[in-house]
């Protein structure tokens, strides 16, 4: 569920007192928002890169032309940063950024760490551009990573 920072305030309090996401809102004529976070990954946190990159972020471009997001940041609260390089994502596409080490391919991005990035019960994931403007954020203070749907 996206709750947009928009909605009334009385719905967004009642809403944020059950653990739900908040979200900014992406730009107006439709860009780029982090549509799930998926940061408590299944079984236990063991450091393998299979756990590693059962954690991800997944972005939807929701323009009807694709964006370049050459430079552009994903990071949590503790700033780890992973940074885009010379790419695109297509009008309407996906794209998940797991967290350990993998192939590129275009609708998958690996950040090559070798340990979690997303804290399993509240952080924020937030995205932004080359010049650190926010396009979206992510927020989570519940421990169940299928109800983290921005």
């Amino acid at each position: 569920m996206r709750i947009r920072r928009t909605a009334l305030p009385a719905l967004a309090g009642a809403v944020a007192l059950t653990g739900a996401v908040l979200s900014t809102p992406a730009e107006a004529a439709g860009g780029v928002v982090i549509r799930h976070v998926w940061f408590d990954s299944p079984g236990s946190d063991n450091g393998s890169n299979a756990s590693l990159n059962g954690e991800w972020v997944e972005i939807k471009n929701t323009s009807s032309a694709s964006i370049s997001l050459k430079g552009w940041i994903l990071k949590d609260v503790a700033n780890h940063k992973y940074t885009f390089g010379n790419l695109k994502i297509g009008a309407g596409k996906t794209m998940k950024v797991r967290t350990g080490k993998g192939t590129d391919t275009a609708a998958t991005k690996f950040q090559k760490r070798s340990w979690y990035v997303w804290n399993n019960t509240s952080d924020t994931a937030i995205l932004t551009r080359a010049n650190g403007s926010k396009v979206d954020d992510c927020k989570w203070t519940t421990s169940d990573p299928s109800d983290k749907k921005c």
